[in-house]
């Protein structure tokens, strides 16, 4: 097999093979070349100590040189060497408490996590695959290298990381993988927030977001998302719904593009339901109020998980609003607009056609056909350039003042009631008009 490597990973290559050592592209660029997919990054492995590397290459960063890694600097990019080695023992299921160099490849390939991401390659050899990576690719299979359980025990995150890849490619996971996880997921619970975070997120912004339910049904999410949990096996007992919380929930994932507000919206959309349901004289069960609770739910989470202030803000917004009703006039979807963010507007829409098309089929096309309206007047507003914003409005604050009136919270209150009758009246956003009523407001306000 010919693998097709960057001139700069060839050349390092190259120059620890002429000084007489073994090296290797490894891990996940060897897999997704053979995929065909563009790797991120290129990493080498090689039979060369860490200070014989440095002394091989102008421009070194000793990026984890006690674990035996230095970065080779090429053209302004940064590619990380590793020296073959041997894990100590794992204290806190992530890191080894000591490694030992090896000069031996094939120890080294069999402390990585999984068959796909244990291949070598390098011209003179070609591929190196002493685990079966390359047939578990053909078989569509996530596997760990030698024994399950000790891979896990190592570095307790790889059990998220074998859901990720299975949802990142569409394998399977094997059986012996799996038993191991149902064993050991509870080890979940020593991995910092931000490394859960990070394999969740690529786990939802994969090709199959919906492989979550591995995630439960492996007890993974009991430990990193338990509110998922409840979630799975609740019925919802009302003819708008066809699956459980938890199922509808996961066909929302897989009906919204890849974007990762929209899909933790998705994800975190209904987790207050089980909390908020009532049942009436008649054995149906409504959840009022789902939404608000939802909202403050998703909040909890991410601040639990390290997320970014923009995304929670995001996030929170639109599973507060994933069930309000927006009337289907211009009027009603200016309002909303303003309300909810012009920008985060079209993501509700996409938001409430997600969580439309994984209900049942009870008044669907009626649901639907309200929500192709407010596209349409959605995209009549932008096109007319409505204004939505203050920002929008054709008069500001300094002309406030120019008015005569003195600055302070006063010149707020007046273009907020300016943009209020704006949004019910577009054709008043119109300087001179905005400049009478103004004058109006100053009175009043003094």
């Amino acid at each position: 097999m010919k693998i097709n490597m960057p001139k700069d990973v060839k050349y390092i290559i190259g120059v620890l093979q002429d000084a007489g050592y073994e090296a290797y592209a490894v891990g996940g660029c060897v897999r997704d070349t053979i995929l065909g997919r563009e790797p991120n990054d290129w990493d080498i492995t090689t039979s060369a100590k860490p200070l014989e590397i440095k002394g091989l290459f102008r421009t070194t960063i000793d990026t984890g040189i006690q674990h035996g890694t230095v970065t080779v600097l090429r053209n302004h990019v940064g590619y990380e060497v590793t020296t073959y080695r041997i894990d100590g023992v794992y204290e806190d299921s992530r890191h080894p408490k000591e490694v030992t160099f090896t000069a031996n490849l094939k120890e080294d390939l069999l402390r990585r996590d999984f068959t796909i991401n244990a291949m070598a390659y390098n011209d003179t050899d070609g591929l190196v695959d002493e685990y079966d990576g390359l047939q578990d690719i053909k078989d569509g299979v996530i596997r760990c290298v030698g024994v399950a359980k000790e891979r896990f025990t190592e570095d307790a995150l790889r059990m998220m990381r074998a859901v990720r890849f299975s949802a990142q490619l569409g394998y399977s996971i094997d059986e012996e993988t799996k038993s191991a996880i149902r064993e050991l997921h509870p080890n979940l619970k020593n991995i910092s927030a931000e490394r859960i975070n990070t394999e969740l997120t690529k786990l939802l912004m994969s090709d199959h977001p919906d492989y979550i339910r591995d995630a439960y049904e492996l007890g993974i999410t009991s430990i990193v998302l338990p509110e998922l949990d409840r979630c799975m096996p609740f019925d919802q007992h009302n003819k708008h719904h066809c699956y459980t919380v938890g199922e509808h929930i996961l066909h929302t994932l897989t009906g919204v593009e890849a974007d990762k507000v929209l899909r933790y919206t998705m994800l975190f959309h209904d987790l207050a339901k089980p909390i908020c349901q009532t049942e009436d004289e008649n054995g149906i069960y409504h959840f009022h109020g789902h939404n608000k609770v939802s909202a403050e739910m998703s909040l909890e989470i991410m601040k639990r998980l390290r997320f970014d202030n923009d995304t929670m803000y995001k996030v929170t917004k639109l599973v507060c609003n994933h069930d309000r009703d927006v009337d289907t006039t211009h009027k009603a979807v200016r309002w909303a607009m303003n309300d909810i963010g012009k920008e985060l507007f079209p993501k509700l829409l996409l938001v409430k056609e997600a969580d439309v098309s994984a209900q049942s089929d009870y008044h669907r096309e009626e649901k639907l056909s309200i929500l192709k309206e407010l596209w349409r007047l959605y995209d009549e507003i932008i096109e007319k350039e409505e204004c939505i914003t203050l920002k929008d409005l054709k008069i500001t604050g300094k002309d406030i003042i120019g008015l005569g009136m003195s600055p302070g919270p006063g010149i707020g209150k007046i273009l907020q009631s300016l943009l209020e009758g704006v949004l019910d009246n577009p054709e008043k956003n119109d300087r001179d008009i905005l400049i009478e009523e103004a004058k109006k407001l100053i009175i009043t306000n003094e």
